[in-house]
């Protein structure tokens, strides 16, 4: 899988530019289909490990999206506010988001 991000992340796509194979515990590239020269086993290394820094340091929104009010939670508090000028449903909805931002800070 690392060796997949790391690929993806350089702008190769799996099945058109290459194919890997994972074979007793260990990832290699089985195939390059791609024009472009392979890239070095430390640039695919190098670029997965930016790839996994950038994915751990997006945990907090990854949590937050789950624990955030729904789309349609917001519609309807967004209706009640706007249309039907009923501001409780937008005010409970902002109480809820503030804490789940609270829960999982930046």
């Amino acid at each position: 899988m690392t060796i997949s991000k790391g690929l993806v992340r350089l702008g190769f796509h799996p099945k058109n530019d290459f194919e890997l194979l994972y074979e007793d515990g260990v990832t290699t590239v089985n195939h390059w289909f791609s024009d472009l020269p392979q890239p070095s086993e430390s640039e695919i290394k190098e670029a997965s490990n930016a790839w996994q820094a950038e994915f751990n340091s997006q945990e907090f929104a990854r949590k937050r999206k789950a624990e955030y009010p729904s789309v349609d939670e917001l519609v309807v508090a967004l209706w009640e506010g706007v249309v039907e000028e009923r501001m409780a449903s937008v005010t409970q909805l902002e109480i809820k988001r503030q804490a789940v931002k609270a829960k999982h800070p930046k």
